[in-house]
């Protein structure tokens, strides 16, 4: 099979990527762009762990073709802080200590951060409900899901003061 050459947009960028017809985008984003962040866990999409955005859509790497990302605009970890200023969820996983092995935390980062763009005021159920495709292994979740909520109001205040 010969590769084809795409363009996709990476953390707000252009690139063009040749790919074989059943090269997995986990592999694209690890291998050839060397984006470590998204992980290899299961393989078969029952871990969440590689978690990215495809415009705007959570969506598990593992299970997608890169040929079919063709002009699609695909957000990785490392392209979630903007400016040099970290997104209010991953702030919110640091001053809430949602991690401990990290293994996870990127793509649970990226699941709240697709919950936040949802549902802006998410109930605790709803973070539960939406995270719970991500598994991890070390946090038992509470913590995890404290860092939700805590990044809802860091979000909903900074609305506030921006319309004070």
């Amino acid at each position: 099979m010969q590769p084809k050459s795409i363009t996709v947009y990476l953390n707000h960028e252009p690139r063009e990527w040749r790919v074989h017809p059943n090269d997995l985008l986990l592999n694209v984003l690890r291998e050839h762009e060397a984006l470590t962040g998204t992980k290899y866990g299961c393989g078969i999409g029952e871990c969440g762990a590689c978690t990215v955005h495809i415009d705007g859509e959570p969506v598990l790497s593992c299970l997608t073709l890169a040929i079919a990302c063709e002009d699609k605009s695909i957000l990785t970890i490392e392209g979630l802080a903007r400016d040099g200023k970290l997104d209010a969820v991953q702030t919110a996983f640091l001053d809430h200590s949602a991690f401990q092995c990290g293994f996870c935390t990127s793509d649970m980062i990226l699941m709240t951060r697709a919950l936040l763009n949802e549902i802006p005021n998410p109930t605790e159920e709803q973070v539960r409900d939406y995270l719970r495709g991500n598994l991890c292994r070390c946090t038992g979740y509470a913590s995890i899901v404290r860092a939700a909520l805590g990044a809802a109001t860091q979000e909903a205040n900074a609305i506030g003061a921006a319309d004070a």
